[in-house]
């Protein structure tokens, strides 16, 4: 049996459908997840995209913990080096002191986007993945002014002493080093980097040194899972996230397509093989599928928790995903 599940969330935008469709519908599943004994549910930030509505991440974050009583809600993350460290800590600091106990503050170093995109956020300040460690010192700085033992000249309210958790994600081993480091929570983005989960997680406990808040590793890992009745089905539903990988593959992001019953007749052969391998991690099946599949996955990372995501295009078929996997909780 699996102990802890929680759920990571772009708020997907289907064909046809608007950008408020998407948010409600992110609300209902936040409320259904709750209901399920989901752990936490998280928001992730990404920009110019047409299938994803949680750009404004802080926002969508406040809205959802405002529809919900008891799911820890929070970031998977926000994209540090697209904000100010202060305006970070204010906007988490305002949430943790709305939700007390229930804000979770995952961080980023990747831009979340394109370049172009990116230099749009970031403005002359200068940032990128580089100087993320600075930035995050910074941002522990504001929340805890006792961390690295100055106290700053500029005090973030709200924020400072919220205690907010703070998360380091990655898919490589550069922010499994930094957690473990920083004595943080470590999350591995599995459901788009495959290859490096294990090398990550088992860097990340090897060199993990004990803080006050972490005296030991704490670690999950994120994973796409479609679940439906049959492993067809679930193969079928899982041909919308197909096109999704697919257009970031051409360039040519889109809203979430509906399932097809062949993609041989939308992609190539060498576009099937670096779509599977983005996705290579992915657990799709029946019930019985996804448990014998998460089962795996837990031995072969030994995470203290996992994180599910399911672009499915029909939100009564992304819901019973869910619902089946949390069934599979002990």
């Amino acid at each position: 049996m699996i102990n802890k599940l929680s759920i990571l969330d772009v708020s997907p935008i289907i064909q046809g459908g608007t950008v408020g469709d998407a948010l409600k519908r992110t609300v209902d599943l936040a409320q259904h997840a709750e209901q399920w004994g989901y752990t936490r549910y998280w928001l992730a930030e990404h920009h110019n995209s047409p299938s994803i509505a949680s750009s404004a991440t802080a926002v969508v974050i406040g809205h959802v913990a405002s529809q919900t009583q008891s799911i820890r809600v929070g970031s998977g993350g926000v994209m540090l080096p697209n904000h100010a460290a202060l305006a970070i800590a204010e906007q988490f600091g305002t949430l943790e002191a709305l939700f007390p106990g229930r804000i979770d503050l995952g961080l980023g170093r990747a831009p979340g986007t394109d370049p172009l995109t990116a230099k749009a956020l970031r403005g002359e300040r200068g940032t990128h993945g580089q100087n993320f460690p600075d930035q995050l010192d910074e941002l522990r700085k504001y929340i805890d002014p006792s961390y690295g033992n100055s106290r700053p000249a500029i005090r973030a309210i709200p924020g400072e002493g919220s205690n907010v958790p703070i998360w380091l994600l990655g898919s490589s081993d550069f922010s499994a080093a930094l957690a473990a480091e920083k004595g943080l929570p470590f999350a591995f983005a599995g459901h788009f980097s495959p290859t490096y989960i294990v090398p990550a997680l088992n860097l990340y406990k090897s060199q993990f040194q004990p803080s006050t808040l972490y005296p030991k590793p704490y670690s999950m890992v994120a994973v796409n899972v479609i679940a439906a009745e049959t492993d067809e089905e679930a193969q079928y539903l899982a041909t919308s996230m197909y096109q999704m990988f697919l257009g970031f593959v051409r360039s040519r992001s889109a809203p979430l397509a509906p399932p097809v019953r062949d993609m041989a007749q939308i992609w190539t052969q060498q576009e099937k093989f670096i779509v599977e391998q983005q996705v290579g991690s992915s657990i799709i099946g029946s019930k019985a599928t996804v448990e014998k599949k998460l089962e795996q996955l837990i031995a072969a990372t030994e995470v203290d928790e996992v994180m599910v995501t399911a672009y499915i295009h029909d939100h009564e078929a992304r819901l019973r995903s869910f619902e089946i996997v949390a069934s599979l909780m002990g």
